[in-house]
């Protein structure tokens, strides 16, 4: 019988010279990977153990996808990890795990269209806190309002195409919000203020919302601050400057890791005229009282705390401009629901004079996450002065 098995192709020679250097390439590349990483872990740039470590935490994975991130972060794999994400979108138009591509020129953030284990376990969590907060803040004569700024994706959905967000996220907003309402916390969906305005409510690169829409919430807000029978002091007058067409940097691209490619590679940038806003000067009356003029009197009644949705496409200017006086900006970039809070509440503005009025904007996407930064609230004694005007 003969053998009818195929024989084995031995390879040529430049196969087995370029096999050879593949691997010592990739030898090295290990090499230098883990000295990278083995640095970082030495030199105590990346915590191993978090000190509020939980057995959920470990049982889901949460421990080692932290380590993982942090590891990630040293030159080494961040650098081929760029090279990488280039390639990829480039090669294949892919935008990677943390942006989605939805029509041309749309990306959006995954997380908003990501269902979150516990969801409405955590929800009703933070919807708790809310309630808690509101009921110490009132204790010192002070009112809160909630704004829930809603997912891009939910307002510009008609720039999806290919995409899809989950059913069970369509009234997740809606309910959280009209909670609080029947729990006697004043909150107000921004939904509908930015859905007249359809896509143009939000950037095309960027997470956050576009003038349009960063000034129809400030009006929104404004409306819903004169239904509570506040009126914002001090009050003024604004100036409002166009500024000449700049080309907009989108977060996304940053986030999906093009930033670093020429600018003519990456997703094309967005063409924005930005609005600035500066108070008219104030002309001092016949017998005013000075000491009020420039003293505590002068001082913001409203404070603001949230993300960077509060800091971005003028929405301060716009709030300010549409309530007719100063506020007081305690927001904070990647803040998401507790960072904005924790830092103003241990803020010594908050303690020595605290304000008639808190706006607390929190982005939709948020409200079902995990409950992982708690807000310290430290009651202090109220400030009578103060709480009396």
């Amino acid at each position: 019988m003969s053998d009818s098995s195929p024989k084995a192709s031995v390879p040529s020679e430049l196969t087995l010279r370029s096999s050879k250097l593949a691997g010592f390439v990739f030898v090295a590349f290990l090499g230098t990977t883990f000295a990278s990483a083995l640095w970082l872990l030495i030199s105590g740039k990346v915590q191993m153990l978090a000190p509020d470590l939980s057995r959920d935490a470990v049982l889901n994975g949460e421990v080692t996808h932290k380590i993982a991130k942090q590891l990630s972060a040293a030159s080494v794999p961040q650098g081929v990890a760029d090279l990488e994400r280039g390639v990829s979108w480039l090669a294949f138009n892919d935008t990677g795990t943390r942006v989605r591509a939805g029509c041309t020129g749309w990306l959006f953030l995954t997380d908003e269209l990501r269902i979150n284990r516990n969801a409405r376990a955590n929800a009703g969590t933070k919807a708790g806190v809310v309630r808690d907060i509101r009921q110490r803040l009132a204790q010192r004569g002070i009112e809160l309002l909630v704004v829930v700024v809603p997912d891009k994706s939910r307002i510009a959905s008609a720039q999806l195409c290919d995409l899809r967000r989950p059913a069970q996220l369509l009234d997740r907003a809606v309910n959280w919000v009209e909670g609080l309402n029947a729990a006697g916390v004043s909150a107000v969906d921004l939904a509908s203020a930015l859905q007249p305005s359809g896509a143009e409510a939000f950037l095309r690169t960027d997470t956050h919302w576009s003038e349009t829409g960063a000034a129809a919430a400030a009006q929104a807000i404004a409306r819903q601050v004169q239904a509570m029978g506040i009126n914002a002091t001090p009050h003024k007058v604004f100036e409002v400057t166009v500024q000449k067409p700049a080309l907009r940097a989108g977060d996304l691209v940053r986030l999906a890791g093009l930033d670093w490619l020429p600018l003519a590679w990456q997703p094309a940038a967005q063409t924005v005229a930005a609005t600035r806003f500066s108070e008219k000067a104030a002309e001092v009356q016949g017998g005013a009282d000075l000491d009020d003029l420039f003293g505590d009197d002068n001082l913001p009644d409203v404070a603001l705390i949230g993300t960077s949705f509060s800091r971005n496409s003028g929405f301060l200017g716009f709030l300010q401009q549409a309530l007719g006086a100063t506020i007081g900006d305690f927001s904070r970039d990647g803040g998401e629901f507790s960072g904005g809070a924790n830092a103003y509440f241990n803020n010594p503005a908050f303690k020595q004079t605290p304000p008639k009025l808190l706006i607390w904007e929190i982005p939709e996407r948020d409200l079902q996450t995990p409950y992982s930064e708690v807000i310290e609230y430290r009651p202090t004694a109220p400030d009578v002065s103060r709480a009396a005007r």
